[in-house]
Formats: C-alpha cells, structure tokens, sequence
C-alpha cells in the first residue's frame, strides 16, 4: 500500500503538487475561521437559576425557595450533580450535566421542572436561568461616567441614577444585539425608582390603609383598548389612556372620598423620585460607578465577540448625552493577542532554527528546502483540522507542535533520497534520465519510509489515552493531543506524497552527497566518545543507572501542579470583611484601598464590583468585593524587568496596612473558572454538611 502511495505520488507529480497546494489554500481560508482564545474552556455544562425574593432571610430563601427547585431537578437526564446558595434576597441553584450534553437540550429540561415548581414557590416569586456563558464569558467590561461640568437635560449633574439609567436604556439593549453577546450586566448606581411614602395619620384620618394606595396605584397605570368606530368609510381607534407619566401623575391619582370629597394620593401620601434597594455597588480608582459586564454566548470566539464589543461601545459613544462616555477596563482581546503572539513568536523561531539545521546539516539546498516546506504545510493541514474538529487555537494547543517531530520522516526520506541518487550518479558515471531518477526516488523513499512511519505511529500512539480523558483533565489537555496527532497525520500523508514528488522534481542536474563541516566536527567529537564507551561499557551503564536513581530521588523532592498557571497580565484581588457589613460601608472600605493601589507606578487601573449585579451570575455579599488590577504595559514600568510575583508581594504588602479586609490575590479567568467549577473562588475550601442551620 505504502509503495503504491509512493509510486502514484512519483508518477502523478505535478497532481500532488497541485493537490499540495490546494489543501494550502483551505489551510489559509481556515486559518481566518479559526477561534482564537487565551486557554481552553474548561466549564463544565451548567445552568444557573436564579431566584429574587425581596425581604427574605437566608434561612427563608433556603426553606421556601432553594429547596423545592434543587429537589424538582432530581432525576433530570444526564444530571451530574446540584449545589445551591442561600442569600438574603437570593436563591441560586447550579445543576451541572455530564460532559457532551447539549446545553440548549438541558436549559429545556430545566424550563420544564421550573415550570412545575412555579405552584410550590411564595407568591410573585418567578425563577430564571443565567446567562448561556461560561467560566471566559467575562470578555469585556467598561464603566459609564460623566465628567464634571456634563449636565441632564434638566440642567442637573448627572447622579449614579443617571448613569444607570443610561446604561440600562441606551447601552445595554444595543450592546445585547451584538452577535456572539448573551448578557449583559449591570453593577453599581441607582435603578430609578418612583416612591410613593404613605403617611399614616393622614391615612387614618381619612380611613384609609396602604392596601387602598396599591390597589389604587395599580387600577390608575394602565391604558385599556375600546376597539374602534368607523366613520365617513375611515377606522379610528378608541383607547383609554391611563398610564402614569411624571409625578403629577401620580398625585392626581384619587385614592379615595371624605364627605363626597375626593381624596388624592398627594393628600395622602409623598410622591418622589427614589432609588432601589440595592444589593451590589461599583468602584473605580476609588470613585463610585457604574459597571457593565459583557458576556459572551457559550461556543463563540471570545476574540472576534470582544473586537465587535469595542467597536459598538465606539459607535454608541457617539450617541450618549454631551460629557457622558463608556470607558472599556477590561478586554480579552488583550490576553488573547498577547498570548497568540507570544505562541506565535515561539513557533516562529521554532521553525526558523529547525530549518537553519536542515540547511547546515543536509549540504544540499533544494533538498532542504523540500523537507523545510513541510512544517508550514504541516501548520496549514493542522489548521484545517482545527477547525473541522471545533477546536480553539491557544496556548496549549499551538503551544504543543513540535516542528522536530513534524519534518523528522520527511527529513530522512530526503536525506537518504540526496545519498541514493549521489551514489547512483557516482556509480553510473554521469548525470540520471528522468526515468533513472524517478526509480532512484521510489527506492530510496520505500527503503525508510515503513521506519520512519512505525517512528510517527508509535509517537501518534502515546497521544491516543489523553483524547479519551473526560471531565476538567479531557477539556484542558484534549486540544494538545488532538493537535499534535493532527500535525503528525498531516507530516506522515506530506512525506509519503509532497515529499517524493518534490524531490523527484527538484533534484535535477548533479547531485553529490557530502558531509559538510558540522557533520565532520560531528564525528570527530562522537567516534572517541564511542569508542570510550565500549570499551568500558559497564562503568558506562553503571553511571547510567546511578544518574536514573538519583534523578529518582530528586524527582521526588520537587513540587507538581495539574498545569502552569497563565500569567493573565492582570490581578484579581478579593477583599473580604467582616460578613454583615452594610453595602454603604464596604464601598467607602473599599475606596480606600483602591486609592492605596492604585499609588503603584505599574498599575493602570483598578475596580472592583461589590455585592451582587443585576444579573446575578456571581452572587456575593455586600461584604466581599471582587477587585481587578489593570497593569500598564510593561514597557511603561518603571522596571520593565520586575517579575510580576515580585509586584504581587508588594501589593499584598500594601494593602495588609488598609485595616478591616483580608484578601485573596487571583487572577480574572483563574477566579471564573474556580468560582463557576466548584462554586467557591479559592484553589482549596471547606464545605460543612449538616441538618441544624444553629450550628
């Protein structure tokens, strides 16, 4: 099979070259489809359901509302396993499914249980599922503030109600329709509010309670449609207006009589415009803002979502009011591409030294260049791969190509084909027929080709038990494998096909195979080394075996890790308090530390979410705050050279003088993953089981 393989190949040349270059081709139009991210996700397939319940305690919202829907989901198809969270006002449920499902298939699952559970639950309390993301949805976040001397409409500062107002009117709406997005959350300001403060003498005066104003309110806020007349062979339409539109509105409402009298709301009560209850707040630099959170919908490229993010936070910059603008902090793209381009410089040089070696130790240049084009066409048929089998390009897939291993079996074809027709043409004394040296090629190819093949197998071999890993461990390192033993089939089928045909083309004229000087320099280093080495073979396998027991024993002595950490560029800092502290007072704690942070030279930014967003895709306490730590770029340091652990120490340092908080340092996708995995942010945490919620 291999010699028919290599003879067509021979034979039908210009076709494989043809061939060769079409598949370069596909390779180039893939290679601007292929989805490009920082690391591999490593979510597992989750759907988030939240609960609001305004004014219930934990123990309520455990007993009333986190129990009944974590029971409803028992028994789901491909279910793996349930936790829950109880907070005030809250209720999260996180039901995780076996690897491969369908995550559509199981939010549809989870809608039925949802929708049988609804009976069971408090009056007016209506379950949601999250965001369809996943542990790198956070692609981009910007914060919404004015400067100093903007004004309303009405000729007022903007408030954090303004704000907010704007971010959930004007930018959140036009940013959910941006392809790839999925949500779109909100942290920080004032949701606005119309308040309607009864005042109870007034209300027992005139025999009214508070059940009189909200059913009042709620009867006078609706317009109702009368169908319509038809008059002189024209349609109008006949509707009753009766929906609220400014205050006023709202104190004309009547709400009552006295002695044939009406009674207002105005008489009865106060009518402002007030803020919501608010459960999480946002800082930045040590000011108060407010903070969108761009997610992006499970299976998209992070890289090309967060590119189109920023241009549509670009566009609708120019729609905002005079003075107001959205201010990107945080985009992946930055990971992404820094991380890309530092892969890509490595595979750069990589194949540059790889082919300087070929080009110095073959002595022959057309025939180097033969076996050197096959690593860039073995990177294009991987490409194509990739994409055909859904796979990102990050830094443990293009991480782990090996150009050694991609041209070794064209190397040695190549190089035996150069000696087999140099001693051919020695032999026969002038220069080959084109016949002559088509034979010539196909021996020389045949001879070492079933070798170096076993060589690709067995490599290809010791790749095959990782692509069956499942769980965190198969979605981490299935991308190496699944793209080395990519570029390994992609050299095997360009050395039994590319390789002959170009050598058979290219190799014309005299061929001579000589050693060059590296290989002379070679030999004449090895041949005494060799020959010390039989000659006394046993102290020579004793020195072996005494560095394997010792590298043994040292092996041991070292620490291990499930993978290095990705250095992200950028700190995640956790501030932890005191549980129970107000929402007011972990805002002004946290102004404080910020403003200590953000004193480092190195330091762009910083920001942090407090609480829970609108959106409650990572419900925390008012007490916790989750920080990030935007580094300028390292050109800008003011030493380029300090190593980031080094500027971590410092900063834990600083911030231990801010008191009342301790902290975790982290870094952003690090603390996502964590948080969305196992639920709980840190690398090692405590669960206490038990039925006494006293304990």
């Amino acid at each position: 099979m291999l010699e028919r393989i290599i003879q067509t190949s021979i034979q039908r040349r210009w076709v494989v070259i043809a061939a060769t270059a079409a598949m370069s081709c596909l390779g180039i139009y893939n290679y601007g489809h292929l989805a490009i991210d920082a690391v591999p996700d490593i979510t597992n397939v989750q759907v988030q359901i939240n609960t609001e319940a305004a004014g219930l305690s934990p123990l309520e919202v455990e007993q009333r509302i986190t129990f009944p829907v974590e029971t409803a989901m028992a028994g789901l198809p491909r279910l793996d396993y349930t936790r829950s969270l109880s907070r005030y006002g809250l209720s999260q449920v996180t039901v995780v499914f076996k690897d491969g499902t369908d995550i559509y298939f199981a939010r549809q699952l989870i809608s039925e249980r949802v929708r049988e559970v609804q009976g069971k639950l408090p009056s007016g309390i209506e379950p949601e599922m999250g965001p369809i993301a996943t542990g790198l949805g956070e692609i981009y976040m910007y914060t919404v503030s004015a400067d100093e001397d903007a004004r309303t409409p009405e000729g007022h500062p903007y408030t954090p109600t303004d704000l907010r107002t704007l971010q959930d009117w004007v930018i959140r709406p036009q940013l959910r329709n941006v392809p790839g997005v999925a949500e779109i959350n909100a942290n920080g300001g004032y949701v606005k509010e119309y308040h309607v403060t009864p005042q109870p003498e007034r209300l027992l005066a005139y025999g009214l309670s508070f059940r009189n104003i909200v059913d009042t309110l709620a009867r006078n806020n609706a317009n109702a449609g009368a169908g319509y007349i038809e008059r002189n062979g024209e349609q109008y339409l006949v509707r009753a207006p009766g929906q609220v539109v400014t205050l006023d509105d709202i104190r004309q409402i009547v709400v009552g009589n006295h002695g044939g009298v009406p009674i207002y709301i105005r008489d009865v009560a106060d009518v402002i415009v007030g803020k919501e209850l608010r459960t999480g707040a946002a800082t930045q630099n040590g000011e108060e803002v407010v903070l969108g959170t761009v997610f992006m919908l499970m299976g998209e490229n992070s890289r090309t979502v967060s590119k189109r993010v920023h241009d549509k936070v670009a566009e609708i910059n120019r729609t905002l009011p005079s003075g107001v603008v959205a201010v990107p902090v945080y985009n992946r793209t930055t990971l992404v591409d820094a991380t890309i381009a530092t892969v890509q410089r490595n595979l750069v040089e990589g194949a540059i030294l790889v082919i300087a070696i070929l080009f110095a130790m073959l002595g022959n240049f057309r025939a180097a260049l033969v076996a050197a084009c096959v690593i860039p066409l073995s990177v294009l048929f991987t490409i194509t791969g990739m994409v055909a089998g859904h796979q990102s390009a990050n830094l443990m897939s293009l991480g782990a190509l090996d150009f050694g291993l991609i041209v070794d079996g064209a190397v040695i074809i190549v190089e035996n084909c150069v000696r087999r027709l140099g001693e051919e043409q020695h032999r026969l004394g002038r220069l080959l027929t084109a016949r002559e040296r088509f034979a010539v090629v196909f021996d020389a190819s045949k001879e070492v080709r079933r070798a170096t093949m076993f060589g690709e197998i067995i490599i290809t071999i010791v790749y095959l038990p990782i692509l069956t890993l499942t769980g965190v461990e198969g979605k981490m390192f299935f991308p190496m494998a699944f793209t080395v033993v990519t570029a390994l089939l992609g050299a095997m089928v360009l050395s039994m096909t590319f390789v002959p045909a170009a050598i058979a083309i290219t190799l014309t004229g005299s061929v001579e195979e000589k050693e060059n000087f590296v290989m002379r320099f070679a030999k004449r280093l090895y041949s005494p080394a060799l020959t010390l080495s039989l000659r006394y073979r046993g102290t020579v396998v004793a020195a072996a075996v005494t560095l394997v027991a010792a590298s043994m024993l040292l092996a041991g002595r070292m620490g291990s890790e499930f993978i290095p950490s990705l250095d992200e560029g950028d700190v995640a800092l956790h501030a932890l308090r005191i549980p129970g502290t107000s929402l007011t007072q972990a805002v002004s704690m946290q102004h404080g530390l910020e403003k200590r942070i953000a004193m480092f030279p190195e330091v762009a930014t910083v920001f942090a979410k407090i609480g829970t967003g609108d959106v409650a895709t990572d419900p925390m306490p008012p007490s916790v705050a989750d920080g990030f730590v935007i580094m300028k770029p390292r050109s800008e340091w003011p030493d380029p050279r300090k190593p980031k652990a080094r500027l971590v120490a410092e900063l834990e340092a600083a911030v231990m003088e801010v008191p009342g908080n301790n902290y975790e340092f982290t870094q952003p996708i690090e603390m996502r993953f964590n948080e969305l995995i196992a639920g709980v942010r840190s690398d090692v945490a405590v669960k206490v089981f038990g039925d006494d919620m006293d304990v």
